[in-house]
């Protein structure tokens, strides 16, 4: 049966702040978690301007073997857990959608609309009243630490953003109730609709998939707000440069080792 949750993030920044510091975590994130057998190669990167609007496409796979939980080693090698990725984004409207060559059936895909609000809005994604019926509604407190499997697998900034402040911009630290009382502010809102049709385990993926994506929305947005200032005051083509760079560094890597 298809799941259909929705995530709500939080951030105390504007839209066009958000822009920035999502497009720079994920940066810097994917640059620092790789090493030689996993982490993430980007196929393609490239304007877009069809249907779904005018923005920019990328293509990559995610090489996450040491990710896998033990007991979907029991219907697959470790090697499975690697993952296909397609994303357009049209800023303040983006979707992705992953693919895992493995399990064949499985689909996950992420429609995302960011909005200048703090997360009340109730129906952003337009769903139909058979869709609201069947959605799962989760708000994401940024500043809470969580400790399961996949928070764990993932790993997670270790600022405490209950005491964290920026210096460049005065904002923080997260105190209880803080998504109500920060200006600005803005919410990432998540619709994630997952499938694996797998008689016997097709749930448990789709539940691990869904943990996993959770705790990669937390830590990516934790590095988000705790790296303000380092690209406080950075523009999107500032961002694509250093993408551009760190994309070229890892192509050189092979020649320079040899």
């Amino acid at each position: 049966m298809v799941q259909l949750k929705e995530f709500r993030i939080v951030m105390p920044m504007s839209l066009e702040e958000y822009q920035v510091a999502q497009m720079y975590s994920v940066t810097k994130m994917q640059h620092q978690s790789r090493t030689d057998t996993e982490g993430v190669d980007i196929l393609e990167s490239r304007p877009f301007d069809d249907e779904f609007g005018k923005g920019h496409y990328t293509s990559k796979v995610y090489r996450l073997q040491s990710k896998v939980p033990t007991w979907l080693t029991a219907f697959a090698p470790a090697d499975a857990l690697i993952l296909q990725e397609e994303a357009w984004n049209a800023y303040p409207r983006c979707k992705t959608v992953l693919k895992c060559p493995y399990f064949t059936k499985f689909s996950l895909t992420i429609e995302t609309i960011h909005e200048a609000d703090n997360g009340q809005s109730e129906n952003v994604h337009g769903l139909s009243e058979e869709q609201l019926a069947i959605r799962q509604v989760e708000t994401i407190d940024i500043a809470s630490a969580t400790t399961d499997y996949w928070s764990y697998a993932i790993g997670s900034s270790d600022v405490d953003l209950s005491k964290f402040k920026s210096v460049r911009t005065g904002r923080g630290p997260l105190l209880e109730g803080w998504q109500s009382k920060c200006n600005p502010v803005m919410t990432a809102y998540k619709l994630l609709t997952v499938d694996a049709p797998y008689w016997g385990f097709g749930y448990r993926l789709e539940q691990a998939m869904l943990s996993g994506e959770r705790a990669l929305f937390i830590a990516s947005h934790r590095y988000c707000f705790s790296w303000i200032d380092d690209w406080f005051g950075m523009t999107v083509p500032q961002v694509r440069e250093i993408e551009r760079r760190l994309l070229q560094e890892r192509k050189e890597m092979p020649s320079q080792i040899h």
